[in-house]
C-alpha cells in the first residue's frame, strides 16, 4: 500500500523530507521521457496522500508542477487522492506552498500541512503525527 505519493525536483528536497517519514511512498518521475521515449504515468491503486513543492516562485499558473498535473489528471489516480502536504519557500510571500492550496482545493481534500524547503525536524514530527491521526480517522 503507497501511503504517500510524492514529487521532488533535481535538488531532492521533497524527496528527502519523505524518506524522513519513513512511510511507504512512491515518487512520480521527475522527467516523462526518457531517450525520447514518452513514460507511462504512474497508476496508483490505493489511497495516498501527495506531498509536493511549489514551483514558479509563487505563480498561479506555474506553481503545481507538470508531473503532478499530469499524475492527477488520470481520473483513477485523482480519486483515491486523500490530502495534501505542501512545501514552499517563504521568499514567496503570499504564494507560500501555492501548490498545495491548488491541488486540495482542486481534489477537494484537506491540505494537511505546508514545511518551508526541506522541512525541520519538527516539521517531519508533526506530518507524521497528522498522518497518523489522519489515516486512522479514514
Amino acid at each position: 500500500m503507497t501511503e504517500i505519493v510524492y514529487f521532488s525536483s533535481s535538488s531532492g528536497n521533497t524527496h528527502r523530507f519523505a524518506e524522513k517519514l519513513g512511510r511507504p511512498a512512491t515518487r512520480l518521475p521527475l522527467h516523462s521521457h526518457i531517450d525520447g521515449v514518452k513514460q507511462p504515468t504512474l497508476k496508483v491503486d490505493s489511497p495516498f496522500v501527495l506531498v509536493l513543492p511549489t514551483y514558479g516562485g509563487g505563480s498561479n499558473s506555474s506553481a503545481v508542477p507538470q508531473q503532478v498535473k499530469q499524475f492527477l489528471n488520470e481520473q483513477g489516480n485523482r480519486s483515491l487522492i486523500r490530502g495534501v502536504v505542501a512545501a514552499g519557500n517563504t521568499n514567496f510571500g503570499a504564494a507560500y506552498c501555492l501548490a498545495g492550496d491548488i491541488v486540495a482545493y482542486k481534489c477537494a481534500v484537506p491540505l494537511l500541512y505546508r514545511f518551508e524547503v526541506f522541512g525541520t525536524p519538527d516539521d517531519v514530527s508533526a506530518v507524521d503525527d497528522r498522518l497518523e491521526e489522519f489515516w486512522t480517522a479514514q
